[in-house]
């Protein structure tokens, strides 16, 4: 299904042809004075140099081509040359019927699919999530979604943090609490405990302690370094601990993940990618990129182009042991090899920009990936309290992820609560849902790579650009259609007629530009603009709702009319919302 905007494009490309000029200025958009006209085009400004002719004379000729238009109700030249355009209810209406009848509500699926992996989430194991982790999650699940609908095979991959000093830490720690478990008894040879020694609590209690005794006591952290040392040679009650580790710690992250309706298709490890970082060192040494500099192991990634330095992409420390660069790279690796992927696509803090450039040029320039491979840094920024600082807990400690969705949880109950619009056993469930959209449309609607102020108050507000108010206007459409079945009424018969006023000629036209918002959000990796999008046909509706009759309408073809762009309304808004990572709840 043509999108409304080319079908409009392509009436003005056929006049500019008709009047003699290149039917390439026949672009259309948007209106940016809706008070003047509805779309406008700006192609006889554009083609004005090269016709060596006044632009509105050239706006003239091609709205005279205009006269039996099918779909411009008006178009009129304003000088010095631009079109004004309003589009006749007729078509409208028509587009919204078959709008209605597409499965994907006028999104076209891409003709050429492509496989792309998006690496999101990166949490460290035997860790709990922070509101740090929080961007990433909800960010990187929402590019996912978008690509999926738009028709691409996206695969989404965790990527833990899992074979660093956090594991030689927890492992010293507990042997110094537990030293007679039987993992640290170098002459036991029978099986290990299927039962981990610790709980998830435990877990997340040991390696704060660990990681702050190794500041201040070298012994210790030289002990723990070489217990990742021996783990990462293979030793085996080193191993069966860190299985347990990892175990109780990915149950854990699986709860909590979710519990933000975040799932990933890969539970990939920074582990998984060690098994090639062997042949992959070697092979860059064997083709002269890779030299040792003061002991390491590096290879140049500088261009002539860059106007600040670019350090060397370092390999292996002057002890052998590998990096975060040398695992990122040793994944691509792996990735390449398994799901020979169009595209990768990191959801990350912008402040590792710099280690994502060593990467991927280290990737391009060693023949990683295929050249046509596209590697790619969606950099986000940070979520700040309204101090304007990196957002804390009252005590100024960081604060859990799953203490901040509890706090949410808790402010919409008791909002809720205060409207009397649910009953007590459902409010709770329905605080879940609203608290949900209320964290991620807080965050989505900001573009993803500035840093926000994450405002409880106003992202929990029935009122306003918020999540809730999102879903405050699906339930009040859903009411209505409830409403008018509760009183006999067939919600599948009848189809949308030519708008009677303009809220619902807006509201139409707002609701058109659906299939071209995603494919834009997608281009743009910008969940941003669906939550721009929604909150406008939000507005729309209520525009629309509040200055009509809805059931109460005698005609009933018209009642039917009305109804049927109501559930088209529903539609565009719930997809909306699924593609942002949260739903609606059928009361509130």
């Amino acid at each position: 299904m043509k999108k409304i905007m080319e079908q409009m494009a392509e009436e003005l490309s056929a006049a500019f042809e008709k009047a003699g000029y290149d039917p390439s200025y026949g672009k259309v958009t948007v209106s940016n004075r809706p008070d003047l006209c509805e779309y406008q085009c700006n192609g006889a400004m554009a083609g004005a140099k090269a016709y060596h002719k006044a632009p509105f004379m050239i706006a003239d000729d091609v709205v005279a081509q205009l006269s039996d238009s099918r779909i411009f109700s008006r178009a009129e030249v304003v000088k010095p040359g631009f079109i004004n355009l309003d589009v006749k209810p007729e078509f409208v209406a028509e587009y919204m019927n078959k709008m209605a009848e597409d499965e994907k509500l006028s999104v076209e699926t891409a003709k050429n699919p492509k496989t792309i992996i998006i690496d999101y989430g990166g949490p460290n194991v035997a860790k709990p999530l922070h509101v740090g982790h929080l961007r990433s999650a909800i960010i990187g699940e929402s590019i996912k979604r978008i690509g999926r609908f738009v028709g691409h095979k996206v695969i989404g991959d965790v990527h833990l943090g899992d074979w660093g000093l956090q594991m030689g830490l927890i492992i010293t720690e507990l042997k110094h609490r537990k030293p007679e478990l039987v993992y640290f008894d170098d002459s036991f040879t029978g099986e290990y405990p299927a039962e981990a020694p610790f709980t998830i609590s435990e877990l997340e209690e040991i390696y704060p302690c660990a990681s702050g005794k190794s500041k201040e006591d070298e012994a210790y952290r030289n002990e723990a370094l070489e217990a990742t040392h021996l783990l990462q040679q293979g030793k085996p009650g080193y191993m069966a601990l860190w299985n347990h580790i990892m175990n109780v710690s990915v149950t854990d992250l699986k709860r909590n993940y979710a519990n933000l309706n975040v799932d990933f298709d890969l539970w990939k490890k920074e582990s998984d990618a060690q098994p090639y970082i062997p042949d992959m060192v070697e092979d860059m040494k064997k083709r002269g990129f890779a030299y040792e500099d003061q002991g390491a192991l590096v290879v140049d990634v500088k261009e002539e182009s860059d106007t600040k330095e670019i350090p060397p992409c370092m390999l292996l420390k002057s002890d052998g042991a590998s990096l975060y660069t040398t695992t990122d790279l040793a994944t691509i690796v792996e990735r390449m090899k398994l799901f020979q992927p169009d595209e990768i696509l990191y959801v990350v803090d912008k402040r590792q920009e710099l280690h994502f450039i060593q990467v991927f040029r280290c990737a391009r320039k060693t023949g990683l990936v295929n050249p046509e491979t596209k590697l790619s840094f969606l950099g986000f920024g940070t979520m700040n309290g309204k101090d304007g600082k990196p957002f804390k807990t009252r005590e100024g400690g960081v604060m859990r992820l799953e203490n901040l969705i509890a706090d949410i949880d808790e402010e919409m109950y008791r909002k809720i609560v205060e409207n009397r619009s649910v009953k007590d056993k459902d409010a709770k469930d329905t605080a879940k849902i609203v608290g949900l959209s209320a964290i991620k449309y807080g965050d989505l609607s900001n573009q993803a790579t500035k840093d926000y102020i994450f405002d409880v108050d106003r992202f929990t507000s029935f009122e306003g650009n918020t999540g809730p108010y999102i879903l405050y206007t699906i339930v009040r459409i859903k009411s209505i259609l409830n409403r008018y079945v509760q009183e006999g009424g067939d919600l599948s018969t009848g189809k949308i007629l030519p708008a009677v006023n303009a809220s619902e000629k807006n509201l139409m036209l707002q609701l058109s530009g659906f299939a071209a918002m995603v494919e834009n959000a997608f281009e743009e990796k910008a969940p941003h603009k669906i939550c721009a999008y929604i909150y406008e046909v939000s507005n729309a509706f209520n525009s629309f709702y509040h200055e009509t009759k809805i059931l109460s309408e005698e005609d009933q073809a018209q009642k039917e009319s009305f109804l049927q762009l109501l559930q088209l309304t529903r539609r565009v808004l719930e997809t909306s919302i699924d593609l942002l990572g949260f739903s609606a709840p059928d009361r509130m």
